[in-house]
């Protein structure tokens, strides 16, 4: 008994101390855990390794429309933190109404209840009041920012009045326009009520004159031999200048030469771009920027590689400037030839002829200009090669920098507003996908008419408006589904790219007086966009086929 009792504590003690270890163990694998993910930052947006990502956006693409590769999402599209606060916007919303009805509850003026006696003061408080409350009620997905006092209509009780917005499934906060044509009647307690309303852009009483575009905009900075007559106000992409000698020799820059990045797909180019744009940041230099694009074959329909497009067409100019230290190639080249040739002493260059100089080394580098030359054999010579290994660490691309083009976007809005901002969007995909029976044996079958409108019938509520983003070339394919639903494709508003229409004059004026052709990434670009904003999205390769996105057995 004495020898049982006098092991037993040394079998307890023995488990006590095996359980105090692993309960240590525990706390210490927690705590490193915790610190590893509150200190860990991705060196991008996305949570996928830079190899991984490099992979995805350098690949060769088809023509085939894509949402997620074709066009690259930019800035306003990812939920990363951008680097500059948006401006402080007032929206209008169902309490400042209620605040703006409180102060003219006093009001000395009355109405007459009689409606058939009614007479329209549109400068009436009131009458914006009931307005708002309409607009607010009818146009859910919009956020209101400010309105102007409405005008009189075409009619003694019609009311034209112009308001700006923003999509709330915009990331950005880029403002447009809208004016519509109200018909006012008195509703119940004696207040006006609007009976019925207009569609987008019907207000044109109330459509702001927009001042003349002058020449500063164009890359030359000449006048352009023809102007457009008006342009979008809120645009400002004209090229900024360095400044004075003095200015252009006491600033820091970094100077990629084009490399084998030229020509290649848009996701490559924008990958590239931002790893020369984050490496400025990283070295607190102003980035040289060419604005010359080459666009790849893969968008044209002559198939051929189109150099000389502007970095204006695709992306907002005016946001890169506003958030990146950058200036412009031919600016840049022209102040430092300037430089040299009217002083003895020449600006300091450090010429850097391999990717393989990492940024860290450049990093105490005191010369005016950092020249990075990419002339080595593909893939030597691509940009973003600068941007991997351990660099990739140090450099993060600044994606909160890119936004598509505001005059793009302008165009999404006008499409997105003639459907009321109510409609539901499908994405079909056929083109060569559909062709190639090896990797995609359904798809043909399961994007035909028949097959559409029985799958969607069982999604969509019958005559629903229904936008269909697709790279199907002919355009009556789709009219099996007019009979169920009210048919909208991108080419049903080919004027809002015409030649009459704001984005034509003004990337004529871009393009120093020549007109500016809306090729296949624009397409895409606005095909895609108009499919975000649907209320019900529809998919090719979720819903309506069982097809791998990417081929046979890749689901």
């Amino acid at each position: 008994m004495k020898e049982a009792g006098s092991t037993e504590p040394i079998g307890q003690n023995l488990i006590k101390l095996i359980s105090n270890v692993c309960f240590s163990v525990f706390v210490f694998s927690v705590l490193v855990f915790t610190v590893i993910a509150i200190t860990y930052q991705p060196p991008d947006p996305w949570l996928e390794s830079s190899q991984a990502l490099t992979k995805v956006f350098t690949e060769v693409e088809n023509a085939t429309f894509t949402t997620d590769t074709s066009v690259l999402q930019t800035g306003e599209d990812l939920a990363v933190e951008v680097a500059v606060s948006p401006p402080s916007t007032f929206s209008i919303t169902t309490s400042t109404i209620e605040k703006s009805e409180e102060k003219i509850v006093n009001s000395s003026s009355t109405l007459d209840c009689d409606d058939t006696l009614m007479q329209v003061n549109c400068s009436d408080p009131r009458v914006l009041i009931a307005i708002e409350k309409f607009n607010l009620k009818v146009f859910k997905s919009i956020v209101f920012l400010d309105y102007q006092t409405p005008v009189n209509g075409s009619k003694p009780k019609e009311c034209d009045v112009a308001w700006r917005f923003r999509n709330k499934k915009e990331k950005s906060w880029r403002k447009y326009r809208d004016f519509r044509r109200f018909r006012l009647a008195i509703g119940e307690n004696c207040t006006y009520v609007v009976a019925g309303a207009s569609g987008w852009h019907s207000g044109s009483n109330a459509r702001r004159p927009r001042g003349k575009i002058s020449g500063s905009s164009s890359r030359s900075g000449r006048a352009p031999r023809v102007l457009p007559l008006v342009r979008d106000e809120e645009i400002n992409d004209t090229i900024p200048t360095i400044g004075s000698e003095t200015d252009f020799r006491k600033g820091r820059y970094l100077y990629y030469s084009r490399g084998g990045d030229y020509c290649k797909n848009m996701n490559h180019y924008l990958w590239s771009f931002l790893c020369g744009l984050g490496e400025a940041q990283y070295l607190n230099r102003t980035f040289v920027m060419d604005l010359s694009i080459c666009l790849a074959a893969t968008y044209n329909p002559s198939n051929k590689d189109e150099e000389g497009k502007d970095f204006r067409y695709y992306f907002d100019f005016e946001h890169l400037k506003e958030v990146a230290p950058i200036v412009e190639e031919g600016e840049f080249l022209r102040d430092w030839k300037k430089w040299d040739k009217t002083h003895k002493k020449k600006i300091p260059v450090r010429k850097v002829a391999s990717y393989k100089t990492t940024p860290m080394q450049l990093r105490k580098e005191k010369s005016t200009t950092i020249w990075r030359q990419f002339d080595g054999p593909e893939p030597e010579n691509y940009w973003y090669r600068v941007c991997e290994g351990p660099a990739a660490k140090y450099v993060q691309r600044p994606w909160h920098a890119v936004w598509k083009s505001k005059r793009l976007m302008n165009i999404v809005s006008e499409i997105s507003g003639r459907m009321d901002w109510d409609f539901d969007a499908v994405h079909v995909v056929r083109g060569e996908k559909a062709q190639n029976k090896e990797l995609w044996p359904q798809l043909d079958g399961d994007t035909s008419p028949g097959a559409l409108v029985e799958k969607l019938q069982g999604i969509i509520q019958p005559w629903r408006n229904l936008y269909i983003a697709t790279n199907e070339p002919f355009y009556n394919y789709f009219d099996k589904l007019r009979s169920h639903y009210k048919v909208h494709l991108l080419d049903d508003y080919k004027k809002l790219w015409g030649n009459t229409s704001e984005w034509y004059n003004e990337t004529k004026l871009l393009n120093e007086g020549h007109p500016v052709e809306f090729d296949g990434y624009m397409r895409v670009a606005v095909d895609t966009e108009v499919l975000n904003r649907g209320k019900t999205r529809v998919e090719t390769f979720y819903n309506l086929t069982k097809d791998c996105k990417d081929g046979i057995n890749t689901c």
